[in-house]
């Protein structure tokens, strides 16, 4: 078993964009700008916010942060997605999701111009991702793809089952693994919470990516002898004998599961900072395009 270090590509990630970043300003160019959109006090959004704030900083990104109250109307939102698309000055941003259950998260996604859709949500980006044209990926999917190219894994021919269908990982994941390039040219099977025989479609994957929400939900049994493990999860756990009262855990059982694989990625520290790296890669395609290259 080897681990999928995302901390490790991460940062070999980030230095390539850290020396790009230095050879743009030094032709006189101006760096990459990231601007974040956050509506509310979610704690957890609040911490991720900081994250990719902290990330752009460390390899000279700008970046600009507008911080809303919960009660923001979705008007006066939506006016404040229009200047960011409108600003010349910056490449890119993202809504923080989720957004206060009174804003449609579908409307402001859409509102967001496709060219500065670093996120990779609006439909157009979606759709041209699917088709194999030039399009932003969501930072996800994007960064699982980045890691098993990095490590070398094997998919041509492979069957990849992943689990859980979402808009943000499932739903694109699928689509980059089936395409015709590498990493990719798999057969991909999508399960979900409705999947007949779940545990027995899971071990027939060549490579299993767990998006599903459920903390160690995929147990050793659902995994076959070989298989590259990605787990994508991550869940807070009551645990008395820590601390802060909790610890956190993937979508899958580490420890038996880490038995029966080949490639496996840990929770912390495996697809969590490809997530916020592979943002930064996409802000930097946004600043690329905007010199000509």
């Amino acid at each position: 078993m080897k681990l999928l270090d995302g901390k490790a590509i991460s940062k070999e990630l980030r230095e390539e964009l850290a020396a790009e970043v230095k050879e743009m300003v030094g032709k006189g160019e101006r760096p990459p700008h990231l601007a974040i959109v956050l509506v509310g006090n979610n704690p957890a959004s609040e911490t991720y916010v900081n994250a990719k704030v902290k990330a752009c900083k460390n390899i000279g990104y700008e970046t600009s942060l507008m911080h809303f109250p919960a009660d923001i109307s979705q008007e006066l939102l939506l006016s404040a997605i229009d200047e960011l698309n409108e600003n010349e000055d910056i490449d890119g941003f993202i809504v923080q999701l989720p957004l206060p259950a009174h804003i449609e998260d579908r409307t402001v996604i859409e509102r967001v111009l496709p060219g500065k859709d670093v996120d990779g949500f609006h439909p157009i980006n979606v759709g041209r991702m699917s088709l194999g044209l030039d399009s932003f990926v969501s930072a996800t999917p994007g960064g699982i793809v980045e890691m098993i190219k990095r490590y070398g894994i094997e998919t041509e021919g492979k069957h990849c089952v992943v689990l859980g269908r979402s808009n943000i990982v499932g739903g694109p994941m699928s689509i980059l693994m089936r395409r015709n390039t590498y990493p990719g040219n798999c057969t991909v099977t999508i399960a979900h919470s409705r999947t007949q025989n779940l545990a027995e479609v899971c071990r027939s994957a060549d490579i299993l990516v767990a998006a599903i929400g459920k903390p160690e939900f995929v147990t050793a049994d659902m995994v076959k002898e070989g298989a590259v493990v990605i787990d994508v999860g991550i869940n807070r756990i009551d645990d008395a004998s820590r601390e802060r009262g909790y610890r956190l855990v993937g979508d899958v059982a580490f420890d038996p599961v880490a038995e029966k694989s080949s490639y496996i990625t840990p929770v912390p520290g495996g697809v969590g900072p490809m997530t916020i790296a592979y943002l930064l890669n996409n802000t930097m395609i946004a600043a690329r395009k905007r010199i000509g290259q």
